[in-house]
């Protein structure tokens, strides 16, 4: 599922595209894709962009008139730019964005169709988007301490509970925790300060880097590649390879349909956490679909 820095690139190659232009009409293939009808997709068509936004791991785009086109792409969803008018692709095409600039495709993989568009007129309708959690880039050490102890949860749900943190998901909350040398298990009630100030340092590191990396491997292009497994992750996707830092065997806990990777020698000390109690653990504490993972 693309996260804070994946969106954030979307974000950045698409000011530069259609930030000002007129949306001429759009082409929705997929009838799972639309989930509103009031105000109707029409209403959109023929106004001009006047922003672009992120609330979580969602895209907004606002139009004239309080208008905002809200995308949430899930896990196989991604965003391509063509040619103005460019074909919907077949198999995976759900819908295509037609600008002056340009077309923006939506695609999703897979059989099961979860990308959503939502169609809202004004601020409020748009609130409703807004899961509540805070910026996490916004926030200092102590502001970091006050949402992940307001509840006691295991680090790996609590850094992936849009409630708590917007944007952050299961790749990325992997590479913060493997920065702040932090066990995913490990319960937020039990931290320590200097536990507290490592992992703000983490998130905030692991962030801004990714971020500021994916943004110039894009440059003046359009972001290709979106994925969860990328190179230059210490441990997430790694299962079984070195870890950069010390050279022990990346771990994994299973549960569910997720996995969380980790470094024993890092995280652990040398401790292996797979085991059934922890991967039930870890499946209590982790929602059992994506719709709640995201709700």
């Amino acid at each position: 599922m693309p996260e804070l820095p994946d969106i954030e690139d979307y974000l950045a190659a698409l000011r530069e595209r259609v930030d000002g232009v007129v949306l001429e009409g759009t082409r929705v293939r997929s009838f799972s894709l639309l989930r509103t009808f009031d105000p109707p997709l029409e209403d959109a068509h023929g106004l001009r962009v006047v922003g672009l936004r992120r609330i979580g791991k969602r895209i907004v785009v606002e139009l004239e008139d309080e208008l905002f086109l809200v995308l949430h792409l899930m896990v196989a969803g991604r965003l391509r730019w063509g040619e103005h008018g460019a074909k919907v692709p077949g198999r995976i095409g759900l819908a295509a964005f037609d600008f002056a600039s340009g077309t923006l495709l939506l695609t999703e993989a897979g059989t099961k169709k979860r990308a959503s568009l939502h169609v809202e007129r004004g601020e409020d309708a748009l609130a409703g988007h807004d899961r509540g959690g805070a910026e996490p880039l916004a926030l200092d050490a102590d502001g970091l301490a006050a949402v992940l102890t307001s509840q006691n949860r295991t680090l790996k749900r609590a850094l992936t509970d849009q409630h708590l943190l917007a944007g952050i998901g299961n790749a990325f909350s992997d590479e913060i925790l493997h920065a702040a040398r932090l066990s995913p298990v490990r319960r937020t009630g039990q931290l320590e300060h200097d536990e507290l100030v490592r992992l703000h340092a983490a998130v905030h590191d692991v962030l801004t880097t990714w971020t500021a990396r994916l943004r110039a491997e894009t440059g003046d292009g359009f972001p290709r590649d979106v994925t969860a497994f990328r190179d230059g992750f210490a441990v997430h996707g790694r299962y079984g390879e070195p870890c950069p830092d010390c050279g022990a065997p990346v771990q994994r806990i299973r549960y569910a349909s997720n996995e969380t990777n980790y470094c024993a020698g890092c995280q652990t000390e040398g401790r292996v956490l797979a085991d059934r109690s922890l991967s039930r653990l870890l499946k209590d504490d982790w929602p059992t679909t994506l719709e709640e993972l995201e709700g």
